[in-house]
């Protein structure tokens, strides 16, 4: 997966969360799937309140078929990044 974010520096504290699935990964029920299992890894790994912050997550086809647990690592993982990258700088 590809996962884009950026400080929003006109808001209070807070992560927003969205993604991004097209129709190349599918029809809508592989879409809809995709989407139910990155909303569960997110909600799952989630634990930092952190700084105003908007993610974008581009999941790859294969979360279809990958097993949940390493779905949850690679969210976990950019969530760590993205915590060292703003943390930082947070007020």
């Amino acid at each position: 997966m590809t996962v884009f974010y950026w400080r929003r520096p006109e808001a209070g504290p807070g992560l927003r969360v969205g993604f991004t699935v097209g129709r190349a990964l599918g029809g809508a029920v592989q879409r809809n799937r995709i989407k139910r299992r990155m909303r569960e890894a997110v909600r799952l790994t989630r634990v930092w309140p952190g700084a105003a912050a908007d993610i974008v997550i581009n999941p790859k086809k294969v979360v279809l078929t990958a097993d949940f647990e390493t779905v949850l690592n690679e969210v976990r993982q950019a969530f760590v990044v993205i915590e060292k990258k703003l943390g930082g700088n947070a007020q």
